[in-house]
């Protein structure tokens, strides 16, 4: 089962052992916003998605799920690796190229 934003907010909240009225204090939001944030009745706008993000420091692809690399690092890292292995299928690709090319030539 994929993970929702709800969830993910809600986990983050759990995992620093943080209660509901203490984060929306702290994110300048009513406890019942929070709420309804965390059991996906509502969806936030962007200003409250970037100051969640700042204050688990967590990346905002994380927060929305679109990776399960909860901190930049680890994401430039994914991409990193992802980025070579495209890189390395490239080159394949063109080595094979080439060496049908030659055995043609021959």
């Amino acid at each position: 089962m994929e993970r929702t934003f709800a969830q993910t907010l809600s986990a983050l909240r759990r995992q620093k052992n943080l209660n509901q009225r203490t984060v929306a204090r702290d994110l300048g939001i009513s406890q019942a916003l929070l709420s309804h944030y965390e059991n996906g009745a509502r969806e936030p706008g962007l200003d409250f998605v970037r100051r969640a993000c700042d204050y688990y420091g967590v990346t905002a692809d994380y927060l929305l799920c679109r990776s399960e690399a909860p901190n930049a690092a680890v994401s430039t890292a994914e991409a990193a690796v992802a980025f070579l292995a495209q890189i390395r299928g490239v080159t394949d690709r063109a080595e094979m190229a080439l060496k049908e090319f030659m055995e043609k030539q021959l």
